[in-house]
């Protein structure tokens, strides 16, 4: 167990990091705090190694959550791996009417200790957070679906990293205004015009976030960071099918918290029980919490039904959603055709699809393309796109560590009516895990449709969650980004993709994207993935578009999580 440290100790434990931070968030390099190699953690590193954190999650089945927090009237559980684990793990079901004002009781020293004290608190939580990655990897994995590696590395490192990125923001925009100023005014032949005058920032109250199922903590801990570091109380509720991993953290939390000498209260658990949430587990406590009249700000990532009603209807709030969109690659030409091929094969078959970011909507001229190897039909290109996936996935070992497990019977349910869609290039089969044999797993389908049909865009231009893709074709590449800009403007896009050799279609896509505010990768054919992003350098959604109101991170996500109240004084 970490020693207990005071708040300036903390302070001058995490100020290098904190620095380090802000100065990366300025230049956008690549860096990261937190190593994402598994061998990177164990005793001799001061953290849980593999087996340690599998048998520190082992340990919690089957068991009570216990979180000593005010208002806890029994206890709810109900989570089951996608893996067919039967967790078995109970939490606080807490009374919000006892548990909110306590919270709020606790904000007045978390405001009084300053801006780089919250920050210094908040890195020794990801720090604690950290040293456990292995521990939260299970929890993850066992969850949402991932696989391990993915859930040790994007819920673990990269999640803290977005934490951390969230904290330097806050930072940023709450020491933008100096403390305290000494005004003059001239006044002629009369004596100057003097006022001392202080700035404090202000948070906005209790901070709701809600979490999702698939990315508990990656997509969490921007919000929980945001809101704790700009002196807001965080009430986490987490999605009843994933409360393990947003549970450990609000327990860390608590125990820094303390440790510090601040109010645990400052964060606390909400947690429901099967069957309290309606399917998508996002009514229920979640609507009542968020039209809480002390929630003031609320962070959630989820369908896009719910992210809508939440800023329709939580008016005392400021609301942060990521929702939900139409993902969109332009394939015009390319000088690295297998390149391509295979780049978009991982694309489609990472974590079975169930990301915010996969493609889903593959424009192809019917024309065909250029390419390295020659011209090639729109027929060609949708086969070979087909065999690149199948031979990504051809050992079954292999492809159950990329795809992971289908998260619930809905993606499932998507994967199945695929097939009635149209013409179906690829496929999708049923794999055994040789780990787990009561896991769903699934391979992706791909569906052949044509721009021109009269209903194709019923279809298309609807999201659908999971590992589904449209091999859409249009007359022209400048269809295609017209097709593209309307996908934007009516659905939203996390991510947009672009392949070209040819500069006056690689400025359309820009400037498709630039006026319809969608983040734009051109030309992938290595290591990086049109669905992934990195903390520090690359903006997760933009908020500009329907897909999301808000971007992880940048200062419009933190900076109107407080105000700045000024108090003047005759000098």
């Amino acid at each position: 167990m970490a020693a207990a440290l005071t708040a300036p100790q903390l302070i001058e434990k995490h100020r290098p990091t904190l620095d380090q931070a802000l100065d990366t968030i300025r230049s956008r390099a690549y860096w990261s705090p937190h190593p994402e190699h598994p061998k990177a953690y164990g005793e001799e590193h001061g953290s849980l190694g593999p087996a340690e954190g599998k048998a520190a999650f082992d340990a919690l089945l089957g068991g009570r959550f216990e979180i000593d927090q005010p208002g806890t009237e029994g206890w709810v559980g109900g989570e089951k791996s996608p893996y067919g684990i039967e967790l078995g793990i109970t939490y606080p079901r807490a009374n919000p009417d006892v548990l909110i004002p306590a919270m709020r009781a606790a904000m007045p020293d978390w405001v009084a200790a300053g801006a780089e004290a919250r920050a210094a608190v908040c890195l020794e939580i990801i720090a604690r957070i950290n040293a456990r990655t292995h521990e939260f990897a299970q929890a993850v994995m066992h969850t949402s679906g991932q696989a391990y590696m993915m859930a040790m590395q994007a819920g673990g490192p990269h999640a803290q990293d977005r934490g951390m990125e969230a904290v330097a923001y806050a930072y940023v925009e709450q020491v933008r205004t100096p403390d305290t100023a000494l005004w003059s005014k001239p006044q002629g032949k009369r004596d100057p015009l003097h006022l001392d005058k202080r700035f404090t920032p202000v948070p906005r109250g209790v901070a709701l976030t809600i979490g999702c199922n698939t990315f508990p903590t990656w997509n969490g801990y921007p919000g929980v960071f945001a809101s704790l570091a700009t002196g807001n109380a965080v009430l986490v509720k987490p999605h009843p099918h994933a409360a393990l991993p947003l549970a450990l953290t609000v327990r860390v939390a608590r125990e820094v918290l303390a440790e510090a000498g601040f109010d645990a209260n400052l964060v606390a658990l909400v947690a429901e029980g099967e069957g309290e949430d309606g399917a998508a587990g996002n009514t229920g406590i979640a609507k009542e919490l968020a039209l809480h009249p002390e929630v003031r700000i609320v962070d959630y990532t989820g369908s896009t039904e719910f992210g809508d009603w939440l800023e329709a209807n939580a008016r005392q709030a400021q609301v942060y959603t990521e929702k939900a969109g139409v993902n969109t690659v332009v394939i015009d030409s390319t000088d690295d055709y297998r390149g391509m091929l295979a780049n978009l094969a991982f694309s489609l078959c990472l974590y079975s699809g169930q990301m915010c970011t996969t493609p889903q909507n593959l424009l192809i001229p019917r024309g065909g393309i250029a390419t390295d190897q020659g011209d090639k039909s729109y027929d060609e290109v949708t086969a070979d796109l087909a065999a690149a996936v199948d031979k990504l996935l051809g050992d079954d070992a292999r492809a159950v560590a990329i795809l992971g497990a289908i998260v619930n019977p809905a993606v499932e349910g998507r994967v199945k009516e695929a097939a009635s869609l149209g013409e179906v290039a690829l496929e999708s089969r049923a794999l055994t895990h040789p780990e787990f044999p009561g896991a769903t797993v699934r391979t992706p389908v791909v569906v052949k449709l044509d721009s021109a049909a009269a209903d194709a865009a019923d279809t298309f231009l609807n999201e659908c969650f999971g590992p589904v893709s449209f091999a859409v074709a249009v007359d022209s590449t400048s269809d295609a980004v017209a097709l593209l800009r309307r996908t934007i403007r009516e659905k939203g896009a996390m991510t947009v993709g672009g392949y070209t050799t040819d500069a006056a279609a690689e400025k359309l896509i820009e400037d498709a994207c630039l006026t319809e505010c969608a983040q734009l990768s051109l030309n992938l054919t290595g290591g990086v993935y049109v669905n992934q992003t990195a903390a520090f350098s690359d903006f997760h959604g933009s908020g500009g578009n329907p897909a999301a109101n808000a971007a992880l991170s940048d200062g419009a996500y933190v900076a109107n999580r407080f105000r700045t109240v000024e108090v003047r004084r005759q000098a």
